[in-house]
């Protein structure tokens, strides 16, 4: 167990190295390696050259590479240094339909000016507080570019830069172990406070985040409202949802919604996978094991492209691999176990952070036996509209099961991400909810 320090994160001369030529303003290495990994460049800052528009899908800047080679089954023994035991899992289960096109690695995406300032200012003085169960520090940056342990690790996961608003419908699509597949629909909006560019937040302000969810398909569930929102600090507060019930035309507060609650429609992943882990620490004693080189999704542009129909896309054993883009990278290992007495349907978690970012990309969960269970891989992309790295297609796999969730697809989708458009809190109260319920 970890024990909660007081006192600042690292020295002023460690700090004073964030932004340099030794370490990124996120605390990855600048340096590169001999056998794939480049050196960090930033020499793409908010967009990059031959954009063809500010918003929507495009290819991205490596759409014409190809890939280096293809991690299979049959050869995955000589790549195992660089798999995580979740993608080896994954090669083992399904020799025949999973495998891993691995292209040229790049770095080349920077932080803006203003996250750079204020994760050199949390460096110095964010801390762990109330036993880990929040952070101090400027909202807007890691609170820990150079983690001392392993909450201090996933506090930055958990706070990694993304989007600061969100309006999209999406579409879900859970596999079941026979292939049939049921379908999914939301409209989904998020307004998440601590990315605000415009703002001057504190980890000790109250809310962290807002949701709204309205569900489309299945027919079953069309109308169903969910709005709620995810606090800084869990000590005396919890992620909190209000529902609207089409039937009976109610709205109630919603029983417990994080941890290991199962997520709708199918219950394939729970609250806190989202992100590859999300939500309050506290279940878990967290190690922080280091960093390994690992290839693992990274600049997944393509798969969200409006081209590729769900035939196509969606798989029986994961997503179609030739639209997966899978680059050698550094990645902290984050390992949290189950704390005694405490309840979770994960017993351990692994979460690999992609080190120059600190988005989870990949996350390794055991079942009660301690037996690897299930495994999540996060795409993301860089949005040229944000200015940031954005999530798309979201994968849950359960190897006992057979079964997977796709989440967050767009390419059928009649609304495409809105991104950083400005919205209200008042947009995400139970009043809003009613009103857009019926």
């Amino acid at each position: 167990m970890v024990a909660v320090s007081a006192a600042a994160a690292v020295p002023a001369d460690t700090a004073a190295r964030l932004g340099g030529p030794a370490l990124t303003c996120n605390g990855a290495e600048v340096a590169g390696t001999q056998d794939g990994i480049p050196a960090y460049s930033n020499r793409f800052r908010g967009s990059w050259p031959g954009v063809k528009k500010d918003a929507g899908y495009v290819p991205g800047p490596y759409a014409d590479e190809t890939p280096l080679f293809t991690i299979t089954a049959q050869n995955a023994a000589q790549y195992a240094a660089r798999l995580s035991a979740g993608e080896l899992a994954m090669l083992k289960r399904y020799p025949q339909t999973f495998r891993m096109n691995v292209y040229p690695s790049h770095r080349d995406f920077g932080e803006l000016d203003r996250t750079c300032k204020l994760a050199r200012q949390n460096a110095l003085t964010a801390k762990l507080v109330d036993d880990g169960r929040g952070v101090s520090g400027k909202a807007g940056a890691v609170p820990f570019p150079i983690p001392n342990n392993g909450l201090e690790a996933i506090w930055n996961v958990a706070n990694a830069g993304r989007v600061w608003t969100e309006d999209a419908i999406c579409d879900i699509a859970d596999v079941y172990a026979g292939g049939q597949v049921a379908w999914g629909r939301q409209h989904y909006r998020t307004l998440a406070l601590n990315n605000d560019p415009h703002a001057d937040r504190s980890y000790r302000d109250r809310i962290a985040a807002h949701f709204y969810v309205k569900y489309l398909l299945p027919e079953r569930d069309r109308g169903f409202v969910a709005v709620g929102y995810q606090p800084n600090d869990y000590a005396d507060d919890a992620t909190r949802s209000w529902q609207y019930l089409p039937g009976t035309r109610r709205m109630r507060q919603a029983p417990e919604v994080g941890f290991d609650y199962p997520v709708p429609p199918a219950g394939f992943r729970t609250a806190d996978d989202d992100y590859g882990f999300n939500g309050s620490p506290e279940r878990y004693d967290w190690k922080l094991v280091g960093k390994r080189e690992l290839y693992v999704p990274y600049d997944n542009f393509r798969i969200n492209d409006p081209s590729i129909k769900y035939a196509d896309l969606i798989g029986k054993h994961s997503v179609n691999p030739d639209d997966m883009r899978y680059e050698l990278h550094r990645v902290w290992v984050i390992e949290g176990t189950l704390k005694p007495g405490l309840r979770h349907i994960y017993s351990k978690r692994v979460i690999y952070a992609d080190e120059d970012t600190w988005l989870a990309v990949l996350a390794d969960n055991d079942d009660a036996r301690g037996q690897l269970w299930r495994v999540a891989m996060i795409t993301y992309h860089y949005s040229q509209q944000a200015q940031a790295w954005h999530r798309g297609v979201s994968l849950y796999h359960d190897l006992t099961a057979g079964t997977y969730e796709a989440g967050y697809l767009v390419n059928e989708s009649r609304q495409w991400w809105a991104l950083n458009t400005r919205m209200s809190p008042i947009e995400f109260t139970p009043e809003a909810a009613v009103r857009s319920g019926h």
